[in-house]
This record gives C-alpha cells, structure tokens and sequence, in this order.
C-alpha cells in the first residue's frame, strides 16, 4: 500500500518536514537561499526548488526465512522533473527518513543540472539495516519495494541506481523486478546494473574518479602538489577507497580513515592495498595492524593537505570546522557540511569543492548506461573514463568562473549554475494546466 505524501507550505517548506537547523532538508533549503541575489528574473521561480514535485512512502512488507511478516517503510521522491527524467540512488540504511530522502533529492537535482545532464533529481530508500537480513530477505524487499514504487519509476520517469548499502546484485533485481511487471525487459530503468546485464564499465568507479579529477583540479588551481601531499578519508566504501587509490598513484599519502568501524592513522602513509584488502576481510578499516588507532572524534584533528568525507551526511559541523587542520575538503558523500561550517571554513581560507560537483562522477556514468542501454552499443573503459574526465573539468571550470566573478564559494556558484539551468527549462516549459 503506498501513499503520496502532502505539500502544505510551512516556513521551513513542507508540512511534514520537522525543523531543524542540523537536518539535510534545512541544509539543503540554507543552500538555494544563498543562490537567490544571482537568479535575477528567474527569482519569482526560485519556490520550485524548495519542494519536491512528488513524494512516495510505501509499506515494504515481507515474509522472513522464519515464516515471521516483517513491514518496513520505504521512500521514492522526484525533487525535480524539469530537465528530464529523475535519476538518484537507493539507499538501505536503518536511519532513513523522508526528510533525508527528500533533501538527497534535490541535492540530485542540482547535480545533475551542474553537470548538465538531462536528468531531473530523484532519490529512494528504506528504513532498514540490511545487515540483519539474509540474501534471500534481501532479495524479496528489493522485490516488493520495486513493485510498490513502480507507478512512478521507469526509463523515461525515474531511474533508480545504487546508493549506501546497495550494489550491483540490488540493481539487477529491481530491474527484474520491473520488466517482469511492465511484460518486456527494460534495462533502463535502473544504473549501476552487472555489466553483463547492461551496465556501464567504468560505473563501480566512477564517483571516486569524480572526487580525484575534481580534486586533482582544484589542487592544480591552488597551487597545491599531490607530491607528499597529506590525505584523509572518511567513509573507506566505493568512493572514498577508489578516490584514496587514485590520489596514492598520484604521489599523495593517506595518513587516516575512517568508517563505521574505528579510525586508522599512520603519519608515513597507510598501505591502501593492505588496506582495502583488511576491509574485504573484516568489513571496516578498524582493527588494521598497518597504523594505530585513534578514537572517533581524533580523526578530526589529524593535519592533513586534503580532507575527503565520504560517508553519511552532516559530518562537518560548525566546531569540528573550528578544528580543521587541512587545505582543501573534497566532499565524497552528500551533504556532509553543515551551513554553518561551510562559513568558517571559508573564513579559515578551507577551500571545499561542494558534493554536487565532486561526487557527480558516479551519476555521469549512470548517464552513459542509460545511453548505452538505450542504443545497445557500449563503450570501452577507456572511453568512458576519457568522456567521464572531460564532462567533470569542463563543468569545474564553469563553476569556478562563476565563483571568481561574483566572488563566492564553489559550492554557491555551483548551485548558481545549476539553479539558474533548472529554472530556465522552468520558466520556459511553463505551468500546465
């Protein structure tokens, strides 16, 4: 059973939202205010972007490997369908909220559009640890929760793609799941598929391709040389493994990580193959014999040259950004600095490249699947990363441009760039009826 939730305007938005000063929908409302002294006449647009077009909660009710019904709830928002079809990731993750889920939305939405991907934003989830399930549990949620947000996904609506907690194996199933009930196989209507069913080389890889050229960028702007360049990463999944390898091949050292796990730091530079394959035994950097551990909080105040937060959102907050000892902070995951800290890193003279350019790698390579599968014709990895490098400097430069012109920080000149892209195709296309 689904229901599409209400849309009452309340001053933080939407009537079913809760205030908070530390959510993500408010970090994310925080942002578009900035924006506005730079939209000019596309301003009397700007409330499109403060509420989703649509927003789905579904019962997710299954059957155990103990005969026992478990119910969980489950998510599905298309923040904006301007552009295009919505496109965003699935996430299984036991702190999933609608407000959550709404504002990683809109953050897509803004992404793709700094990108210029002709995708709207779109993001999905369930209230789960998927931890507790088995394989076979696992396989009937995804299963269900397809069925039930299947009204308003599909290749030209709404295309699904791997998020936390989920992977190839998710992505094959939804997209079984969908083409069972639509009668014919649509390969398309998710990203981040097995290559053998339609998937993209290059796609496991491509959001922390995305932090490393973004990075590689910014470093060569600012002067910085990756050389012995001090790294640290939270969040040692897909992206901020695949960002560390790549930043280790270019000279820098990765002296502390981070996970749900415990904190490593070694000063001479962490074994990254050691590493990740300590993470492939044990499920998390913690208990790594190749550096000491540090408690939680510690991590925080490592010197580094590069930060890369690549976990869950709101990790930065006002006084861990007091404490900062770093140059440049790449954001990996979504969302992971609040408002408030964004201020005094730019008063610290921090640079942070915002999350809606760094991390867009991954969503621009699920752009190539679905061109792909669209076609039936499929690049090689080589190719995709050529064109991946190409869309991520080019769109870089932009927003720096526009950072230098109006004198603000990329992370308000991306959303410049992306707002007024959005609400162009807004104005343009009109109110119907």
């Amino acid at each position: 059973m689904s229901s599409t939730t209400a849309t009452a305007a309340t001053p933080h938005g939407l009537s079913y939202v809760t205030p908070g000063h530390d959510s993500p929908w408010h970090t994310y409302l925080a942002q578009v205010d900035r924006v506005a002294p730079y939209l000019g006449e596309l301003g009397r647009w700007a409330e499109t972007l403060k509420r989703p077009k649509r927003a789905l909660v579904v019962d997710v009710p299954i059957e155990l490997d103990n005969g026992t019904i478990a119910h969980f709830e489950g998510f599905r928002v298309q923040h904006n369908l301007s552009r295009g079809p919505g496109k965003g990731g699935v996430r299984f993750h036991p702190d999933v909220t609608m407000e959550e889920v709404m504002a990683l939305a809109a953050w897509m939405s803004i992404k793709n559009a700094a990108v210029n991907l002709p995708f709207g934003g779109a993001k999905g989830g369930i209230r789960v640890d998927p931890r507790q399930l088995s394989a076979k549990e696992l396989e009937r949620m995804t299963r269900r929760y397809t069925s039930e947000i299947g009204i308003i996904i599909g290749p030209q609506q709404d295309i699904p793609a791997p998020d936390v907690n989920t992977n190839a194996q998710v992505m094959a199933w939804m997209m079984d799941t969908y083409s069972m009930n639509t009668g014919s196989t649509a390969t398309g209507v998710v990203t981040g598929k097995p290559v053998h069913l339609g998937g993209s080389l290059g796609r496991v890889k491509a959001t922390g391709r995305g932090v490393f050229v973004t990075g590689r960028e910014a470093a060569r702007r600012t002067g910085l040389k990756l050389e012995g360049a001090r790294m640290a990463v939270q969040g040692f999944g897909n992206v901020g493994s695949v960002a560390a390898e790549l930043f280790v091949a270019a000279g820098a050292k990765l002296v502390a990580v981070q996970d749900h796990s415990g904190t490593v730091h070694a000063e001479s530079g962490l074994d990254v193959a050691a590493l990740l394959a300590h993470v492939k035994a044990t499920g998390g950097v913690g208990g790594f014999r190749g550096g000491e551990a540090l408690q939680a909080e510690e991590f925080w105040d490592v010197p580094t040259d590069i930060l890369i937060p690549a976990a869950l959102e709101g990790q930065i907050t006002p006084a861990r950004a007091q404490r900062l000892r770093t140059k440049l902070v790449l954001e990996g995951a979504n969302g992971p600095t609040l408002p408030e800290a964004d201020d005094i890193l730019a008063d610290r003279g921090i640079l942070v490249v915002p999350d809606v350019i760094c991390n867009a790698g991954g969503v621009t390579v699920s752009y190539f699947e679905w061109v792909q599968d669209f076609s039936s014709y499929f690049w090689t990895e080589e190719e995709i990363n050529e064109r991946l490098d190409h869309i991520m400097v080019t769109s870089l430069n932009k927003i720096w441009e526009t950072a230098d012109q109006h004198r603000i920080t990329l992370r308000t000149a991306t959303f410049a760039v992306a707002c007024e892209r959005i609400l162009m195709v807004r104005r343009d296309r009109g109110l119907y009826p």
